[in-house]
């Protein structure tokens, strides 16, 4: 079990006191700790105007905005998202792109949102399995449903 520290505030006393009594639970029932295990992922996007690659973000993830870099995942299932000013723009093309998988239904809305938030659709030849879509800047994701793809 991993507790999450408040965004703004971290761990309150609260958390530390209710950690040690799950920790003191798991001892006594013999079940070792595995710190190794612990990690978290948070995925960051190179942006000149971060508020208008934030809002593409945003609209095609289903996240929430915290502060004026982070997106966060409603639900704690997926990695954060931090937006990082450039100075200038990038020289080369992007090495990784995120793929996001969504239920069938919702591809349709997921694209529209993500478009009306400032996206563009790149390519569709692979339709219905997936589409690729970039923000402003170029940085591409591909929205697939779930069994979409292979």
């Amino acid at each position: 079990m991993r507790l999450k520290a408040d965004e703004v505030d971290g761990l309150s006393q609260r958390d530390v006191e209710l950690a040690g009594r799950i920790s003191a639970a798991a001892r006594a029932l013999g079940v070792p700790a595995d710190p190794t295990a612990a990690q978290d992922v948070q995925v960051t996007i190179d942006a000149l105007v971060t508020p208008d690659a934030r809002a593409f973000w945003r609209a095609l993830l289903g996240h929430r905005e915290v502060g004026d870099e982070d997106l966060l995942d409603p639900h704690s299932r997926g990695p954060s998202f931090w937006f990082q000013e450039m100075d200038a723009p990038r020289l080369q093309r992007n090495r990784i792109h995120v793929d996001i998988f969504v239920p069938h239904d919702q591809a349709d809305a997921r694209i529209a949102a993500a478009i009306a938030a400032g996206g563009h659709l790149v390519t569709h030849p692979y339709a219905p399995a997936w589409w690729v879509l970039a923000d402003a800047e170029v940085n591409e994701a591909c929205v697939a449903p779930w069994m979409g793809r292979d």
